[in-house]
């Protein structure tokens, strides 16, 4: 373990950490620190990761650093409790669950780097079945794919050219070759020059020469800028169709709106503006100004020596025994008002924080929505520009609607319930955290006091004995309690309650005005829905009823036309045309069929007869075979006046 801890000191202390850290300190981090320093080490090897884990919420944190460490195939060790455990302890900074990851990651940073900068191009985007269906997403997801296979390609070629490298030998024979051709191509340019030296005229020449090479390179510029001019000037029209789409869809917006649903808008954005105005942007620019502050001072301040950090680390040293002092007093008097209330104090901070980020995920709804609704208003005008697109029949598309609706009410019930899980569990989380990190502090301190003073141990027997004179306190006082005591201690409790509630009373109501708003604003997304898929709806409607009538009038007037032309294009003269033309071809094959049945035994029998000849011919062919091979055995040919004997 000890092995462990140097390396990570030592890494850290070099480039680009440069944290200046020895083995004490780094092993008296707090847990925040610590946390903040695993964050830094994961910020080198991924650059998205650059956060204060301060101004983030726990369970953020652990879900971010759990989902890079995933992509780096980091695997902690253990089953699946222990990974319980590994999450619980990242979420709270333990030591020895951050300690091994530091280690594993300072081991081989240059690789995670590199699996770190490729995962953000090959980790596939899983997209839904029922998305593929359409046609456009279909394509995109294809053209997805296709990059990403084009990109493996090319990193591998990357690869391969930055570790093929060539030998130092390789290099001087190319230097060697190159100078030699160049000494070739000025001899060759001076026997030119002394051969062009005898033309009359030579210098016009070559003057006219320059210049026709001066006038192609300008012609090549000019034929690349006349290029660049076309190519603004259809991106120029393109933006130009695009403020157009979104003029009408603008107008037609306007056009449908309704007063009250206007002003509903009108008050929601008044409501968000002015929390953003009075809350939110102060209190963002009163931290940019702190934090200006804070850096001009430190630049303001000359550099300091190492006396200066000296005096420093005794003063730091000073004010902790004096907070120590003050710990240890607060510990005596054993107030627990103070507790409670810092624990409120945690609650409300973070349900302002709460606010905050419901108020940042508000405003990017609504620029996902303004986004969405241009993408609609565009597709929409395409699909009026283009006839004869597919588009879902009335009864597919209120299957889809409904489809997707059931869906919809299914997650908003499930999101609900895991976000209310997730706020719990981050309070109870948090409130652990702090108590436990209290607790280890103090216990440090004063385990870090008796070993100064040399008297260890000694906390461990005033706790025993502070416990026993407690417990004999304890009896002493029920001994001699009586009801005057207790009523008047009944009295300061609810003295103490009445207190607590008209302290939460303002908190409480703020939060009812919240969740009022909360509720409002899903009213307001689920109305938005349905309008949304009516308005889908009807346009598909109005779609097919008019390529419907198109094609009715179309055929009408070819009907009633007195052209013989235009009336043969009629979808009912084409009908009649082609049952015509089936009538008298099925009238055809089934005479074929009858002449096929009546001639059907005559043929067969023909057939057999001839089968028979065959064989009786073949009989015959065989037989007379036979008979001339006998024949010819022991036959005398004279010829030429000879006589010969076959055999």
């Amino acid at each position: 373990m000890s092995d462990q801890i140097k390396f990570i000191v030592e890494k850290l202390n070099k480039e680009p950490f440069k944290k200046n850290y020895n083995l004490i300190t780094f092993d008296s981090l707090e847990p925040m620190q610590l946390l903040q320093v695993l964050n830094d080490v994961l910020a080198e090897i991924d650059p998205k990761q650059v956060v204060d884990i301060r101004e983030e919420m726990p369970d953020q944190t652990a879900k971010r650093m759990l989902s890079l460490l995933g992509i780096l195939k980091y695997k902690p060790p253990g089953n699946a409790t222990d990974m319980s455990t590994f999450r619980q302890g990242l979420v709270i900074g333990s030591k020895p669950v951050i300690h091994p990851v530091l280690h594993w990651l300072l081991q081989r940073t240059n690789e995670l780097k590199k699996r770190a900068y490729l995962a953000r191009f090959l980790i596939k985007l899983e997209v839904p079945a029922e998305f593929l269906q359409d046609e456009t997403v279909a394509d995109t997801n294809k053209q997805y794919e296709e990059l990403m296979e084009g990109f493996k390609t090319l990193h591998k070629e990357c690869e391969q050219l930055k570790t093929s490298g060539f030998s130092i030998a390789e290099i001087r024979r190319d230097i060697s070759a190159m100078e030699e051709e160049k000494d070739q191509l000025i001899k060759r340019v001076d026997r030119l020059k002394k051969r062009v030296e005898t033309v009359q005229n030579h210098q016009r020449m070559f003057k006219i020469a320059r210049q026709l090479r001066v006038e192609k390179e300008r012609e090549e510029f000019l034929a690349q800028q006349k290029q660049e001019q076309k190519n603004q000037l259809f991106h120029a029209v393109q933006r130009l169709q695009r403020v157009q789409n979104q003029l009408k869809s603008m107008q037609h917006a306007a056009a449908d709106a309704k007063p009250e649903s206007l002003m509903k808008r009108l008050e929601e954005e008044i409501k968000f503006n002015s929390y953003m105005v009075s809350e939110k942007f102060p209190k963002e620019l009163d931290n940019k100004k702190k934090e200006m502050r804070f850096l001009q001072k430190v630049v303001s301040e000359p550099a300091m020596g190492h006396s200066d950090l000296l005096e420093l680390e005794a003063k730091i040293n000073e004010v902790n025994t004096q907070l120590n002092q003050l710990i240890e007093k607060k510990m005596m008097r054993n107030e627990p008002i103070e507790g409670k209330l810092s624990l409120y104090k945690q609650q409300a901070s973070i349900i302002s924080r709460k606010k905050e980020a419901k108020a940042e995920e508000l405003q990017e709804a609504k620029e996902k929505l303004s986004n969405l609704e241009r993408e609609v208003s565009m597709k929409a005008t395409q699909t009026r520009e283009f006839d004869g697109t597919e588009v879902l029949k009335g009864d597919e598309f209120k299957r889809y609607v409904s489809k997707l609706r059931s869906k919809s009410t299914v997650f908003k019930k499930k999101h609900q319930i895991i976000a209310e899980f997730k706020a719990e569990y981050g309070l109870l989380q948090r409130t652990e955290e702090l108590l436990k990190q209290r607790h280890e502090n103090i216990q440090h301190q004063l385990q870090t006091i008796e070993d100064k003073k040399g008297i260890s141990g000694y906390s461990y027997t005033q706790e025993e004995l502070e416990r026993v004179s407690a417990l004999k306190s304890e009896v002493d006082e029920v001994k001699g309690r009586t009801l005057d005591g207790m009523s008047e201690m009944v009295k300061k409790l609810n003295s103490l309650v009445a207190e607590k509630k008209s302290a939460l009373a303002p908190i409480i109501k703020e939060l009812r005005q919240l969740r009022q708003n909360c509720q409002e604003v899903r009213g307001l997304r689920e109305e938005c829905l349905q309008e949304e898929s009516r308005y889908h709806y009807t346009n598909c409607m109005i779609k097919n009823l008019e390529v419907q009538l198109q094609r009715a009038t179309d055929e009408m007037k070819a009907y009633v036309s007195s052209d013989q032309q235009e009336k043969r294009k009629a979808i009912r003269e084409q009908y009649a045309k082609n049952i015509a033309e089936q009538e008298n071809l099925g009238k055809k094959l089934r005479e074929k069929q009858k002449t096929v049945r009546e001639s059907h035994g005559p043929n067969m029998k023909q057939a057999k007869m001839w089968r028979d000849f065959e064989q009786l011919m073949e009989c015959k062919k065989q037989c007379f075979l036979k008979q001339q091979n006998q024949t010819s055995i022991g036959q005398v040919i004279q010829e030429g006046g000879e006589d010969r004997l076959i055999l």
